[in-house]
C-alpha cells in the first residue's frame, strides 16, 4: 500500500472519531494511544473567573488560545480544529495573540471568564503559559496543550506529533546526502519547547558523526520568535563566518528554511547546498520541487486537529481519558498523544502531501517550468 493511501486512511479514521466521540467510541489508531474509564456524563456547569456559574449552554464550548498565524500551517490548524469541533456538535471560541506573550495571557483570561468548558492552548512561551494553566484550574477548567508543550504546569493533556522524531527525520535525510562536512543549524524560538525537541532530534543523529569527526557544526543559533528575518540574519552570519564554505543546513521549520535559502541565493549557492525544513508549508514544498530545498517534514494536521477536538470534548464532558504516552514538562508526567510525522522530498511529495489534499498539485508545481 502506498504511503499516501496510508496517510489518507489515517485522516479518514480521525474523521470517524470526531463523529462518534460523543457516544464514547474511539477507533483504530486512537485505541492504541487512548484508554477511557467510567461512563459518559453530561458536562458540569462551568464557572467564570469570579467563581460563579456561567450561563447554561446546550453545547460544549471550547476556548482555543493560539500563539500566531505567522506561519501558514497555523491557519490550517485553526480551520481544521474548528471544523472538527463543530462536526462533533460543540462550539469553539478562537483567539490569536500574534506572538505576544502578554496578549495571550490576557486572551486566555477572557476565555476563562466566558466560562468555557475546556481551554486548548498553543503556547507562545512554554514557561510563561503555566500561569494560564493555574488560572484555568483555579476555576475548574481543564487545559489541553495543542502541538506545543506547556512547561512546569499541571496540564491535563498534550496532543502533538513526535517532535523529536521530526528533527531525526531532518538529520537522517541530510546526512544521507552529506555524511561529512560543515553543518549549520538554524533553530526556532528558544521559548518554544518544540524548537528544543526538534533540535534534540537533529543532534540525536548528528552527535555520533560529530564525535567521529565526520561532521562539524560551524554555526548553531536560535531564531527569536520564529521570525524569518531573524533566521536570515543568522544564516548571513553563518556564511560570513565560514567564507561561504558550508556543506549542509538544517532549519527548524520551512519559514526559517526560506530565509536560509534567501541568504544562499544572495551568494549564488541556492540549490547547491542541501537544506532541510519542516511543516510542509506551500512555499517550502514549492522550493523542494524547484530544487532549492531538499526536504520537509509533513505532519498531517487534520489528524492532530481532529484528535485534539475529540479529546477536548470528552474531557469537557467529564469523561476520564488516559493516554498511554507521557511527556515530562518539568513538573509532571503529562498524559500525551503523539502522532507520527513523515519525511517528504521531491520523490514522494505527490503520494503524500498532494495525495492527501494538503496542497494541490497545481499550487505545488506552479513555479516549475513544464
Amino acid at each position: 500500500m502506498k504511503l499516501g493511501m496510508l496517510v489518507r486512511l489515517r485522516v479518514c479514521v480521525w474523521g470517524l472519531i470526531c463523529l462518534t466521540v460523543l457516544s464514547g467510541c474511539l477507533g483504530n489508531e486512537a485505541q492504541n494511544n487512548i484508554q477511557e474509564s467510567g461512563t459518559p456524563s453530561m458536562p458540569a456547569a462551568a464557572t467564570g473567573s469570579g467563581g460563579g456559574l456561567a450561563p447554561a449552554r446546550d453545547k460544549i464550548k471550547i476556548g482555543f488560545s493560539m500563539d500566531t498565524f505567522q506561519e501558514e500551517r497555523w491557519l490550517k490548524d485553526r480551520d481544521l480544529f474548528k471544523e472538527a469541533v463543530e462536526a462533533i456538535g460543540a462550539e469553539v471560541e478562537i483567539m490569536v495573540a500574534n506572538g505576544d506573550e502578554a496578549k495571550q495571557n490576557s486572551q486566555a483570561e477572557t476565555l476563562i471568564g466566558q466560562g468555557v468548558d475546556i481551554l486548548v492552548v498553543v503556547p507562545h512561551n512554554a514557561e510563561a503559559t503555566a500561569a494560564i494553566v493555574k488560572k484555568a484550574h483555579s476555576v475548574g477548567i481543564k487545559v489541553l496543550a495543542y502541538d506545543r508543550l506547556i512547561k512546569n504546569s499541571e496540564i491535563d493533556m498534550y496532543v502533538s506529533f513526535d517532535n523529536e522524531k521530526v528533527g531525526e527525520l531532518q538529520a537522517q535525510a541530510i546526512t544521507k546526502l552529506v555524511p561529512k562536512g560543515k553543518y549549520v543549524y538554524i533553530g526556532g524560538a528558544d521559548t518554544d519547547n518544540n524548537a528544543h525537541l526538534f533540535k534534540k532530534g537533529v543532534f540525536n543523529v548528528l552527535q555520533p558523526l560529530i564525535d567521529s569527526g565526520d561532521i562539524t557544526v560551524v554555526y548553531d543559533q536560535w531564531s527569536k520568535d520564529w521570525k524569518p528575518a531573524n533566521a536570515l540574519v543568522n544564516m548571513e552570519a553563518a556564511l560570513k563566518a565560514n567564507d561561504n564554505r558550508i556543506d549542509a543546513v538544517i532549519a527548524a521549520n520551512d519559514a526559517t528554511a526560506g530565509s536560509v535559502i534567501q541568504a544562499l541565493a544572495a551568494q549564488g549557492l541556492a540549490g547547491k547546498i542541501p537544506v532541510a525544513g519542516q511543516d510542509a508549508e506551500l512555499a517550502g514544498v514549492q522550493r523542494i520541487v524547484e530544487g532549492t530545498q531538499t526536504m520537509t517534514v509533513y505532519k498531517p494536521i487534520r489528524a492532530l486537529a481532529e484528535t485534539a477536538a475529540a479529546l477536548a470534548v470528552k474531557m469537557a464532558m467529564g469523561e476520564k481519558v488516559i493516554a498511554d504516552s507521557k511527556v515530562n514538562n518539568g513538573k509532571i508526567e503529562v498524559p500525551s498523544v503523539l502522532l507520527s510525522p513523515i519525511a517528504v522530498d521531491k520523490l514522494n511529495v505527490d503520494e503524500t502531501i498532494i495525495a492527501d489534499g494538503f496542497h494541490s498539485r497545481e499550487d505545488v508545481y506552479r513555479n516549475v517550468k513544464k
